[in-house]
């Protein structure tokens, strides 16, 4: 089973200090259809304006993973450590790792990230946090598998199972994505255009598997990152 969300029809918010598109429910932005998909609880596709500094906080019901997608992000956490982080690298924080971080970006140019929240399993106390530098090359016309659960071969492990891929197809190139039975997955093309299964996906859209194969053509140079995981008995809320 598939089906499409094009971003045109998500949610958003505006602020000074950041501009982002609401995959689901989120802050002051309510949906009853769009609360989850499975365990994937948060996924907003953010941009920071040049000279920008906020606070976030760590939630103790999310395992949460920040994307770059282009440009540069600064993470400063309480005990002073300085993370920098460029395309295609990861800020990771587990639900049970607590604390307040000033998130930023000090160049003059926009930066574009995507702060995916995962809820994680029961009476967990794996605590995680830090980064990940992936070489933005690791995902040419190849999927790159950057997070897992703790039992896991990712090289960012969380405490849900979950496993987050990316890649970066060349124009024409196609890949194939086998969701079994049993698991469902989050796909966003986050940068260029596709055909998935012959469904057009542009910039910025989505697409739900549920126990099913696909098989995507990148008709323009295509970025994607999936989110698969445990099929959900509903899996839309």
């Amino acid at each position: 089973m598939l089906r499409k969300l094009d971003h045109q029809s998500m949610g958003g918010a505006k602020f000074d200090w950041l501009s982002t598109i609401y995959h689901f429910s989120f802050a002051d932005y309510f949906d009853e259809t769009r609360v989850n998909f499975g365990v994937l609880r948060i996924l907003n596709d953010s941009i920071i304006p040049p000279h920008t500094v906020y606070k976030t906080t760590s939630h103790q019901d999310v395992e949460t993973i920040t994307y770059v997608v282009d440009g540069e992000l600064t993470h400063k956490d309480q005990s002073g450590h300085i993370c920098v982080l460029k395309r295609g690298q990861i800020h990771y924080m587990s639900a049970a790792a607590n604390g307040e971080q000033l998130q930023s970006n000090e160049t003059a140019q926009p930066t574009r990230v995507l702060e995916i929240g995962i809820s994680p399993l029961p009476n967990t106390h794996h605590k995680t946090h830090g980064d990940y530098h992936f070489d933005f090359e690791a995902r040419h016309n190849q999927w790159l598998h950057m997070v897992s659960d703790v039992h896991g071969d990712a090289p960012i492990t969380i405490n849900q199972d979950v496993n987050i891929y990316t890649i970066v197809l060349d124009k024409e190139n196609t890949a194939t994505i086998n969701v079994p039975l049993g698991r469902q997955a989050y796909l966003m093309q986050i940068e260029g255009f596709s055909e998935v299964n012959d469904i057009a996906l542009k910039e910025k859209d989505a697409l739900e598997i549920i126990e099913d194969e696909i098989h995507i053509k990148a008709t323009h140079t295509s970025h994607f990152i999936v989110i698969e995981m445990p099929k959900s008995n509903h899996p839309y809320m």
